[in-house]
């Protein structure tokens, strides 16, 4: 864990907490026409004023220090009792348009707020907070439209006493940034009505679930397909019912094949019962008449699938044994069949290949190399990332980023999560249960729920060359419905994961849904 040098705290004046940050003081502030000392390397460890930026508050908790990102020293905030400091540099002079504000980042957390804005540009202000990560940099943007030829990059921390961030080299250039996928996996939701599950909208009011998501900003749904599961729901018919009331909400859809009647993950790829002793060419050939069979009947009902995933976590490969990654070329096949299927039914459809540990590098380079030597074909590249599962986010920003340029790819997050509390709401024991789970930093409530997938899309949208697509959030409606759990051959299974849903115990959508409107 980090800790700020001792050293420092000689070289600080007393500090008075609390100051508002209501105004730029126009006397001090420094103007320029490009971003002056973004590396914080002009000046020696301990300046308590950054060559080119001004500060406002309490200014003896803004200060220079050795450990920069890329160069020798870095920009921290940092005090031994509560403070409020702005760190900001004005620049005049500008020709109007699109801009971004790229910098890295590192934060212990626990302030009342720390980020990063773009304000007096002409517009409304823009702000990017900072992840939690108190080892690993992270780089987040943020962008703006000028449009009165000035805007003001400020650095804000609103922290508690032994608060800190970290901030170093930032870039103000032009362009612009956005995500394109707010989305959710819904598969849950057809079962959840059918046994008596209820949603109703923040008032309390009960309504249509997939309405109440759309006007929290959700764009994007993920639906699985099962071939014959026990329970009958997640197969072709179940589908293609929920297909239309997605499409009629107006938000694109993604089909998640997993050619299972169960679960597919890493540790699990069981073939469908009636694919059973299938030879390698023949489960080819039943790959590709599953996809085409459901993506056209998808289609023929006004409902073409905009996405879809050919398998499900498939770091272990898919239809074990035969499309195992210990035969990589027979892999290859059924996952070529499955991408041929897609686009005879409709071109313009993007086909994904999805990986869960989304944290692990080195992992996902391996399975993509392998993929990629062997003609594997795909348009986009989906992982699944759970923060207190997989690694760092860090570690994930690094697997992201590497996966959109070594392949040339758009990439998204095809699954994550969060909970808002921890205990269950059924009999049956949650998966994320004890406080020692938990991402540090991301407390269980709205609150961290709430932080997570904002700071996961912060992630996404500073992919560079605009290639971080957004994310799908699983599994939205799963609240705790009795005969709605895990196990479509159990009736009486339980629900582990109602408390990272984004409809609270009350049945109400959760204010954690403002996520969906990140840009």
């Amino acid at each position: 864990m980090f800790h700020p040098r001792r050293t420092l705290r000689a070289l600080m004046l007393p500090l008075a907490a609390g100051l508002a940050l209501t105004a730029l003081p126009a006397t001090s502030a420094h103007a320029a026409s490009t971003l002056n000392n973004g590396g914080f390397e002009a000046d020696s460890a301990g300046a308590a004023a950054p060559s080119g930026w001004s500060e406002y508050g309490d200014t003896g908790a803004s200060f220079t220090e050795s450990g920069g990102h890329g160069g020798s020293h870095r920009l921290t905030h940092w005090s031994s009792s509560a403070y409020k400091v702005e760190t900001y540099q004005y620049l005049s002079g500008l020709t109007d348009g699109n801009y971004k504000l790229t910098a890295w980042v590192r934060s212990g957390g626990g302030q009342k707020s720390a980020y990063l804005a773009l304000k007096n540009c002409g517009g409304a202000e823009q702000r990017t907070d900072l992840p939690v990560s108190a080892d690993g940099w992270i780089r987040i943007v943020v962008p703006v439209k000028v449009t009165g030829n000035q805007c003001t990059i400020s650095v804000n921390s609103d922290a508690n006493a032994g608060n800190w961030i970290n901030v170093d080299d930032l870039t103000f250039t032009s362009g612009t940034t956005g995500t394109s996928i707010k989305g959710a996996d819904i598969s849950s939701l057809a079962k959840s009505e059918a046994k008596g599950g209820v949603y109703r909208n923040g008032s309390g009011t009960a309504a249509d679930s997939l309405s109440v998501l759309k006007s929290s900003g959700m764009n994007y749904a993920r639906l699985k397909v099962w071939v014959n599961p026990a329970d009958g729901y997640n197969d072709k018919a179940r589908v293609l019912a929920t297909a239309k009331r997605v499409k009629a909400q107006g938000m694109k859809l993604l089909v998640d094949f997993h050619y299972s009647d169960f679960w597919a993950d890493p540790g699990r790829q069981d073939k469908p019962a009636a694919w059973a002793g299938h030879s390698y060419s023949r489960l080819k050939t039943d790959v590709y008449n599953h996809t085409y069979d459901v993506l056209h009947a998808l289609k023929a009902q006004g409902t073409t699938a905009d996405m879809v995933q050919v398998g499900n976590e498939i770091n272990g490969g898919m239809l074990w044994n035969e499309g195992s990654t210990s035969n990589w070329t027979q892999l290859a096949g059924l996952l070529n069949s499955g991408y041929d299927a897609v686009k005879a039914v409709n071109a313009s459809t993007t086909v994904a290949l999805h990986l869960a540990e989304g944290g692990d590098l080195e992992g996902t380079r391996w399975w993509f190399d392998s993929a990629r030597s062997h003609g594997v074909k795909f348009d986009a590249i989906g992982l699944s990332f759970y923060g207190y599962w997989h690694g760092t986010l860090a570690d994930f920003q690094t697997t992201l980023d590497d996966a959109a340029a070594r392949y040339g790819k758009p990439v998204f997050v095809a699954e994550t999560a969060y909970p808002f509390r921890l205990d269950s709401e059924d009999t049956h024991e949650n998966i994320i249960d004890t406080s020692a789970e938990l991402v540090p930093g991301y407390p269980a409530g709205v609150t961290g729920q709430t932080r997570w997938m904002n700071d996961m899309m912060s992630i996404v949208e500073a992919v560079p060359n605009g290639r971080g697509l957004g994310i799908f959030y699983w599994e939205a409606t799963w609240t705790a419905v009795n005969g709605n759990g895990w196990d479509p051959t159990d009736a009486a299974s339980g629900n582990a994961w109602e408390n990272q849903a984004l409809f609270g115990y009350d049945d109400r959508a959760l204010p954690s849904t403002s996520w969906f409107r990140h840009r």
